[in-house]
């Protein structure tokens, strides 16, 4: 089975054709929005990293922003920087240098503040987006894609129709040699024997119980337990009632398919099939952290709804009940609430879901898309990791 994607000159697969303007220190992020105002057809995004980071943070913030912004939906990026700060777009650059990106970088300091950095700016992006008009899209196998899990606003239902028909898809995608991301450590404790039992080897197993046993541990260090966000007020408010329970349901997402490989937040996975990335549960830290690692397309379940998107990936949703469909019907794609009203099955909206995977990632826009929803972050560690 094919899709209709971008090939990239280094082999790489994207489902969009972006060109992203943006900001390797917070101090440039206004500056890069306004360049993007500027030229439409750019996207950009706002975050508070670039200084101050130390270690291993420094290291996964350079990994989240490189990645990002060498992913194949990505057609070129405009880097703006400040010109003092500690990640610069030289940095940025010369890590997204070898995937073949194209690029241009801007110091706001260098063009003698932002008046001139933006009108600078509009000339570079206009270049790249010239550049972006070239690329057509042509029939791609599916074992090219990689798609993202994530759930967000669960409920009771979450694990009995929504997560597990995203499971279906999954395997459904795996089958087809293609790669699934399942996310969310928070949510795989209570469920990490499920998913070892289905580790390829028992080093990957070794690797589950390692990342949930540390992000327990970061809890306690901090003096709290981690089951008292966990569930959310809102996933209490919708059913749920212990983390055990929600994360059960979560990682129905996986479908039933071996682990392959266990990767650190935004890594690239260097396997195919079902992946596990190392990730805490905020939705748009996971998601950010999946498009880094490679995700053209994410599949998005909710029970209590959320208009969430991202800037380069699109973004399409799965409600697990119908009121909420009918509450949300222009952030929802798909309604898995069919299974409970009897009126489908998990096996026919696994169909439906990945069919929808397929049709997005030739074009389709999600609704997210439509909206200009493109929420970003990236997982900070701080210091006491």
């Amino acid at each position: 089975m094919n899709f209709m994607g971008y090939r990239r000159k280094n082999g790489r697969i994207g489902t969009r054709n972006h060109v992203l303007v943006f900001p390797t220190v917070i101090c440039a992020t206004s500056v890069a929005e306004m360049i993007s105002r500027a030229v439409p057809g750019t996207i950009s995004v706002t975050h508070p990293h670039g200084c101050g980071h130390l270690g291993r943070e420094k290291e996964l913030i350079v990994r989240a922003m490189a990645n990002f912004c060498a992913h194949p939906n990505v057609a070129g990026v405009l880097l703006v920087g400040l010109g003092c700060e500690l990640i610069t777009p030289e940095l940025i650059a010369g890590e997204i240098a070898g995937e073949g990106q194209r690029f241009e970088i801007l110091s706001i300091q260098d063009e003698g503040g932002t008046t001139a950095t933006v009108e600078r700016g509009k000339t570079l992006a206009e270049g790249l987006l010239e550049q972006a008009a070239t690329a057509r899209r042509e029939p791609v196998d599916v074992s090219g894609l990689i798609v993202g899990t994530k759930c967000g606003g669960s409920d009771t239902l979450s694990g009995l129709t929504a997560n597990p028909a995203v499971g279906n898809a999954a395997d459904r995608l795996i089958a087809a040699g293609g790669t699934v991301i399942l996310t969310e450590t928070p949510e795989l404790i209570g469920a990490e024997d499920v998913l070892c039992r289905r580790a390829a080897d028992e080093g990957i197993a070794a690797r589950i119980r390692e990342i949930t046993a540390a992000t327990e541990a970061i809890s306690q260090k901090a003096g709290v337990d981690i089951r008292s966000s966990e569930p959310s007020p809102g996933n209490k408010e919708g059913g749920l009632t212990t983390l055990e329970e929600k994360s059960l349901g979560a990682v129905l997402k996986g479908g039933t398919s071996t682990v392959r490989q266990v990767v650190d937040y935004a890594g690239k996975p260097s396997e195919k099939g079902l992946i596990i990335m190392d990730s805490p549960a905020h939705d748009a830290v996971c998601n950010t952290g999946m498009i880094a690692a490679g995700a053209q397309v994410i599949v998005f379940t909710t029970g209590r709804g959320t208009p969430l998107g991202a800037p380069t990936a699109p973004v399409l949703k799965i409600s697990s009940n119908s009121g909420i469909y009918r509450r949300m019907m222009d952030n929802i794609d798909i309604n898995a609430g069919d299974i409970l009203d009897g009126k489908e099955s998990i096996n026919s909206i696994g169909e439906l879901i990945f069919n929808e995977i397929i049709e997005v990632a030739s074009g389709k826009l999600t609704k997210a898309e439509v909206l200009g929803h493109r929420e970003f972050a990236i997982h900070s560690l701080g210091l006491n990791v």
